[in-house]
């Protein structure tokens, strides 16, 4: 009978692949610069803008909002 040593090693986790808003905000740019290029057909423009402008919204929507400066003013009110 086999016996099993300490050097064995578990199967492997499955990676899991993700995309993240740096990864939208890229496929928004390559639309744009293919379509500057004419890389689509008339026809298929409408489909391909509207994808896009759907990309566009989920970034804008998931971007958190930059806080708000803080003024050498309002920071002696607080004081």
């Amino acid at each position: 009978m086999a016996k099993k040593t300490e050097t064995e090693t578990p199967a492997e986790e499955p990676q899991i692949h993700s995309i993240n808003l740096g990864d939208l905000n890229a496929v928004i740019q390559i639309i744009d610069v293919v379509t500057k290029r004419g890389a689509f057909e008339g026809a298929e423009l409408g489909d391909v803008g509207a994808v896009r402008n759907r990309i566009q919204e989920f970034v804008r929507a998931s971007t958190p909002a930059a806080p708000a400066a803080v003024t050498p003013a309002a920071e002696e009110t607080t004081e």
